[in-house]
Parts: structure tokens; C-alpha cells; sequence
């Protein structure tokens, strides 16, 4: 996440006079998105959304008590997400741009208010954002990103608060408290990926970042040893994932393989069944035919072998009278 604070200058970032012409560039993407018929989104704060241009001039115009005509009146933030941060954040324009006005109110601006030192509250920021979709002179493919117009004065209009000044928590001296910019970007960082879930790796952090524009070369050296640890650990990762992913589709073809031949025996069980049960309901007749010319009659041969003899009868005696 990257969150930086435009320099004042003579142009749109003269923070001197007025803000209607930071507001006013803050709007200008508006009317092309309005023509073709996108999705916009309006001014927001802390608990309201769609705020009307003229209301956030005239909040952050008249909040300038005990300010010198040269004194800044106010400063811009911007919020820019990475590809990756956004991917996390939602699939459409809109997810994103809901997710965006969350993380500003529940992580930017109470991390904002707290690094004064000064004891303040988010609802203390007198603040307002803008969501842009398109990012000048960006090759990202989502470029969605956020501008902030924040006061000089908190909203009682009586503290003053920058979070351009050099000092830290100061106890003495004409400025007490200051602003920690870097402590922000961490904790802001660190808070966005609690809140959305988001896998950030080690080369995407605040902290690389920081050590290898600005460390030592002996802090290089130790960040780019973690990274080279980093990748490891994560190819490691990476190839038990692909290992547990082969194993599963080998397990799942061997058993799909098993229900396979399963069926398929089954099926030529049936199939054996079947032809035996036909084999078994042969016609008599074909069956009955074979048989009778290769097996010989036996009763009969019994009867011409042993015929039945007769018995002779005995001759009547004559009775004599």
C-alpha cells in the first residue's frame, strides 16, 4: 500500500488559499465517467458518503482559526493500492471502492490521528475523500486509488496538525508531538492486511521498500538474504502443494480405475450368467436327438436278449370210472 503526501506548490497542491481547486481536480474524472455512463463515486468522510463538492470547500475553507494567510490550510494524502492489494479487495469497481472507503475510515485515519501524539481521535480529523479509477502515467491494469483533503485544524479548530513536520513525539520545545510518517505506513500496511486477509510477500512490504532505497548497505544485505529465504520457503510451499495435488489425482484415478474394473467384472458376471442360463435352455428336441443316436435303447435290447419263457401246461388225467 502506498501512501505518500504531495509537497505544496503553486498549482492544484497550493494549500494556502483555498481548496476549491484541489476539490475541484479531485472531481475531474467524474464527468468523463458520467458521460459514459460508469459507475462514480462521490466525496465521503468519516461516516458519510455522496458529499456534494461545495459542502467539502466550505468545511475545509472555514476551518482555518489562528491561521497566517501563508500558513497551510490543509494537506493531501494520497492512498494507492497495489494490483495485488486490489485483487484482494474485490472483483468489481465498486467492491473495491467500498472496500477503500472501510479501510479509510477503520485503519488510515484512526492511524492517522494517533501518530500526532496528541492524543486525538479519528472522529477529531476533519477530512474528506475522493475515489479515483484511472492513475496517470500508470501501466498497472486497476489503477483505483484514493485522494484525501485533510484540514490543518481538527475539528474543534483549535489544534493544529501536519503530517509534513519533521518532529516525533516531541516533549519539549514550541511543536509537542509531531508526526511518525514511517510508523503510519507500517501500521496502515499491517492493518489492511488483517482486515481484508491479504497474503503479502516479503518484497511487497514497507519495510523492503524502505531498506532498499534508504538502509545501510549491511540492512541490504540482511533484507536481500530474507528474500532469497523468503522465495525458498514459498517454492517449498509451492511443491509439497503440487506433490499433495499429484497425489490426489493419482489416489482419485486409481480409484475411479477400481470402480472401473468393478463394473466391468460385474458386467461380465451378467454376460456369464447370462450364456449359461441360454446353454441350460437348449431345445429338447436338438438335445434329446444327440443323445438317442449314441445311447441304445436298453429296455429294449433287454427284451430281445431275455425273452419271457413260457409255461407248459400239464396234461388233464383222465378219471376213471
Amino acid at each position: 500500500m502506498n501512501i505518500d503526501f504531495p509537497p505544496p506548490s503553486k498549482g492544484t497542491y497550493n494549500n494556502a488559499g483555498s481548496s476549491k481547486r484541489l476539490c475541484s481536480y479531485m472531481e475531474h474524472e467524474d464527468l468523463e465517467r458520467m458521460e459514459q455512463g460508469i459507475y462514480t463515486e462521490g466525496f465521503f468522510n468519516l461516516t458519510d458518503d455522496n458529499i456534494y463538492k461545495s459542502q467539502v470547500v466550505k468545511d475545509i475553507d472555514g476551518n482555518i482559526g489562528q491561521l497566517l494567510k501563508t500558513d497551510a490550510k490543509f494537506y493531501a494524502i494520497h492512498v494507492s493500492p497495489s494490483e495485488q492489494e486490489l485483487r484482494t479487495m474485490g472483483n468489481t469497481e465498486a467492491e473495491q471502492a467500498e472496500a477503500m472507503k472501510r479501510y479509510i475510515r477503520e485503519v488510515v485515519i484512526p492511524k492517522y490521528a494517533k501518530n500526532f501524539n496528541k492524543g486525538l481521535l479519528p472522529e477529531d480529523i476533519k477530512f474528506y475523500g475522493k475515489i479515483h479509477f484511472d492513475r496517470d502515467r500508470s501501466n498497472n491494469e486497476q489503477n483505483m486509488h484514493c485522494h484525501l483533503i485533510v484540514s490543518r485544524k481538527d475539528q474543534s479548530n483549535k489544534i493544529k496538525i501536519s503530517p509534513l513536520t519533521n518532529h516525533k513525539n516531541t516533549k519539549k520545545g514550541t511543536v509537542k508531538g509531531g508526526f511518525d510518517r514511517k510508523n503510519l505506513f507500517q501500521q496502515a500496511e499491517q492493518e489492511f492486511d488483517k482486515l481484508f486477509g491479504h497474503d503479502r510477500q516479503l518484497t511487497e512490504t514497507f519495510e523492503y521498500y524502505n531498506t532498499m532505497k534508504n538502509g545501510s548497505i549491511f540492512a541490504q544485505l540482511n533484507m536481500q538474504e530474507k528474500q532469497i529465504a523468503d522465495e525458498k520457503k514459498n517454492a517449498n510451499m509451492q511443491a509439497d502443494v503440487q506433490i499433495s495435488n499429484d497425489t490426489d489425482k493419482i489416489e482419485n484415478k486409481f480409484a475411479n480405475s477400481q470402480i472401473t474394473n468393478s463394473e466391468n467384472n460385474r458386467s461380465n458376471l451378467i454376460e456369464d450368467k447370462q450364456e449359461n442360463k441360454q446353454s441350460f435352455n437348449l431345445p429338447d428336441l436338438g438335445l434329446s436327438s444327440a443323445l438317442g443316436l449314441l445311447t441304445p435303447d436298453v429296455n429294449k435290447q433287454e427284451e430281445e436278449q431275455s425273452p419271457m419263457k413260457r409255461k407248459k401246461k400239464k396234461p388233464k388225467k383222465e378219471i376213471r370210472r
